[in-house]
């Protein structure tokens, strides 16, 4: 006896279902290795140079600026 056309769609499917997913997984497994990478790597960095992780992706000013609104009282902080 012979599956019908639709049943064999319908596992088809699924198999692309699961590939996919077993890539998605993989994926993100990946990513997450390289953010704690490179988090360690700014972390050592911070201490061998004395420059925060925000200075070192030229994010500074930004900091530099936050830390100026909270400690004085400036007309251009909201």
């Amino acid at each position: 006896m012979t599956n019908p056309p639709t049943n064999d769609k319908w596992y088809q499917d699924r198999a692309i279902q699961q590939i996919h997913l077993e890539q998605l997984k993989s994926v993100e497994l990946f990513n997450g290795r390289a953010a704690m990478l490179g988090i360690v790597i700014g972390i050592i960095t911070e201490g061998l140079t004395g420059t925060g992780i925000a200075h070192q992706i030229g994010l500074g000013a930004l900091v530099d600026g936050y830390a100026a609104c909270r400690t004085q009282f400036l007309p251009f902080c909201f």
